[in-house]
């Protein structure tokens, strides 16, 4: 997988790496870790995206500072959780396929967990 920096945006940095298209073929539609809990991935997506949408409602109200800081924290550990189950998933799932068929893709698999790894841990 490719990576290519993307350019600075509203709640960017501009440092976060862009996934790149596949190109292997390995993954087709309906072949990642995660395809077979996609119905819970995205309920639980549109929870997190309701809290979202809470924190903008508590801004336009005036709530109190602490009390939109407490959900900022709810919501950043949410997505965390979610990333840690997504990546939990890619590792049993591809890259231990890719352990399984041997060659270089386990080595550009391992990279590629290693380096959003170390993306989540800069969160």
């Amino acid at each position: 997988m490719t990576t290519a920096k993307t350019a600075a945006g509203p709640g960017t940095t501009g440092d976060e790496d862009a996934a790149a298209p596949h190109g292997d073929g390995s993954h087709a539609q309906g072949q990642h870790g995660y395809s077979k809990d996609k119905d819970a991935h995205l309920k639980r997506l549109r929870r997190i995206e309701g809290q979202v949408r809470g924190l903008q409602r508590m801004v336009e109200e005036d709530v109190y500072c602490i009390d939109i800081l407490t959900q900022v924290s709810a919501s950043t550990k949410a997505l965390q959780s979610f990333a840690l189950q997504l990546l939990e998933e890619h590792l049993r799932h591809c890259v231990a396929h890719a352990a399984q068929e041997g060659g270089p893709e386990i080595d550009a698999k391992v990279e590629e967990a290693t380096a959003a790894i170390a993306r989540m841990l800069r969160t």
